[in-house]
C-alpha cells in the first residue's frame, strides 16, 4: 500500500509540475514574441506546440514512476512518428513554417503585408496551420503557412511603418519649371504639415523625369505614416494642387486622342 501511495504521490507531483511548466513556458514565449497585449492574443501556434511537448515528457515521467519501462514505448513512438510524418507532410510543413516565421519575426501579428500573388492586408492570426489576413475591405484571406515561408512577401511595417510615395504629374511645355516646382513644394509641405496622415518633418521632393511627346512629367515624393494612408493623402494633395495650379495659371497636360 505504501508503494502504491508513493507512486500516486509522485505522479501527482509530476502532473502538477508538467502543467506549471507548460503554462509558464508558453506564456513566456508569447510575451517575448509579441509587441503588445493585443497582438499576443492569437499566438496559438506556440502554445500548442509547447504544451504538447511538455505534456509528452510529463506523461513519460509518470509511466516511469509506476515502474513501466518507456524504452519500448519510445521505439514504438519513433516508428509511428516516421509513418505519421510521411502521411502528414503538408500539415507538418505548415506547422514548422509557422514556427520559423514567428521566430524570425519577419512577419508579426498586426503587420500589413502584400503577397507575391497580389493579395494585401493586415495579419490578424497565425496558428499552427495557416495565417489569416484581413484586407482593406474587411474580407479574410486564409494562407497556408508554407506559402508564407516560400513566397516573396512585402512587409510594410518593417523596419518602420512610415514609407514614401510618389505622385506623377504632367504639365505642358509652356510652363515655367521653376515656378511649377516652387508651387508644388509649397502645397506638398502644407499637406504634410496639416494632414494627420503625412509625416510633417519630411522634406518633399519634386523630380522631373520625362520629356514626353505632349508634356513634361515629374514625380512628387511625399512620406506617409502608414501604407493604408496612401489613398487618403493622395486625395488631399490632388485636390489642393489642382486648385493652386488654377490660381497660378499652371497648365496641366490634357490629351485629346
Amino acid at each position: 500500500m505504501r508503494h502504491i501511495l508513493n507512486a500516486h504521490f509522485h505522479s501527482l507531483v509530476i502532473f502538477t509540475v508538467t502543467l506549471f511548466v507548460a503554462h509558464l513556458t508558453s506564456s513566456y514565449l508569447k510575451s517575448r514574441l509579441s509587441r503588445s497585449e493585443e497582438r499576443s492574443s492569437s499566438m496559438s501556434i506556440l502554445s500548442t506546440v509547447v504544451d504538447i511537448g511538455v505534456y509528452m515528457v510529463g506523461f513519460l515521467f509518470i509511466l516511469n514512476s509506476y515502474g513501466i519501462s518507456i524504452s519500448p514505448l519510445l521505439t514504438a513512438l519513433g516508428a509511428g512518428g516516421l509513418a505519421s510524418a510521411l502521411a502528414l507532410q503538408d500539415t507538418l510543413a505548415n506547422l514548422f513554417s509557422g514556427i520559423t516565421t514567428i521566430f524570425s519575426k519577419q512577419v508579426r501579428m498586426g503587420d500589413y503585408i502584400k503577397l507575391a500573388s497580389g493579395e494585401a492586408g493586415r495579419v490578424v492570426d497565425m496558428n499552427w496551420r495557416n495565417t489569416t489576413i484581413r484586407t482593406a475591405t474587411g474580407n479574410m484571406i486564409i494562407v497556408p503557412n508554407k506559402n508564407i515561408a516560400a513566397s516573396n512577401v512585402m512587409n510594410y511595417e518593417q523596419p518602420l511603418a512610415e514609407c514614401t510615395i510618389s505622385i506623377p504629374i504632367t504639365i505642358t511645355y509652356d510652363n515655367d519649371l521653376q515656378k511649377v516646382e516652387q508651387v508644388t513644394l509649397d502645397v506638398a509641405r502644407y499637406i504634410l504639415k496639416r494632414s494627420e496622415y503625412g509625416v510633417s518633418g519630411f522634406e518633399p521632393l519634386v523630380r522631373y523625369d520625362q520629356l514626353g511627346e505632349y508634356g513634361i512629367r515629374f514625380q512628387v515624393v511625399l512620406r506617409i505614416r502608414n501604407i493604408l494612408d496612401e489613398a487618403t493623402l493622395k486625395h488631399q494633395f490632388i485636390k489642393r494642387i489642382f486648385n493652386r495650379y488654377r490660381e497660378e495659371n499652371i497648365q496641366l497636360l490634357v490629351r485629346h486622342d
